[in-house]
């Protein structure tokens, strides 16, 4: 067996700037040669390192759900209370409007458009992906019917689908070009869910 000569660059790196390329882009839309062209790698250490495009996306789905559930548990973690957790995050979409990052939506809800269920494993990467995202929510508004900022008797599973639905639904709308004051009057509405 012989052992290829070993990686000259940062794996990490190059699966983060994949990562933003297909956010960008999304997946059919990056070309193998922008792939290389972003990571400046050669196309032997490319699939030296990720083996194809196909599973080099794979891994930046994966990537891109580590930081952004780290990134939910961190503000989590901050905000101070459940329902103030949810609310600024709500409140940040409005951000998205403007802004070097702004209008490019999220990756996984992206890929779930771009895809429509034809890749299966694709498919199961961004349910389960999404899965997190409904479970920190549910920790969330089950934090603040403990602090007493949400009712009790509201199902707390039931809720937390409904705030990523609608987290969904306005960052599709700020990628269609919506502007800040029709993402605050939806955020208003999305929020009065929880009173």
């Amino acid at each position: 067996m012989t052992i290829g000569r070993p990686l000259q660059f940062d794996p990490d790196q190059a699966l983060d700037t994949a990562m933003r390329l297909f956010w960008r882009k999304g997946y059919e839309s990056t070309s193998l040669q922008d792939l290389l062209n972003a990571t400046g790698l050669s196309k032997s250490s490319f699939y030296q390192a990720f083996k194809s495009k196909s599973r080099l996306f794979q891994r930046a789905i994966q990537h891109y759900k580590k930081h952004l559930t780290d990134d939910l548990r961190a503000q989590r973690q901050q905000a101070g209370s459940g329902r103030a957790f949810i609310e600024a995050l709500f409140r940040n979409v409005a951000d998205e409007t403007s802004g070097p990052d702004s209008r490019r939506g999220c990756l996984l809800m992206n890929t779930a458009n771009e895809f429509a269920q034809s890749d299966a494993d694709i498919a199961r990467l961004v349910s389960n992906s999404l899965d997190r995202i409904v479970v920190i929510f549910e920790e969330a508004i089950r934090q603040a019917q403990s602090e007493g900022t949400i009712d009790q008797n509201k199902d707390a599973r039931a809720l937390a689908v409904y705030l990523l639905s609608n987290m969904s639904g306005l960052k599709n709308m700020v990628k269609a070009g919506a502007d800040r004051a029709t993402i605050e009057g939806i955020v208003d509405i999305t929020l009065s869910a929880l009173d």
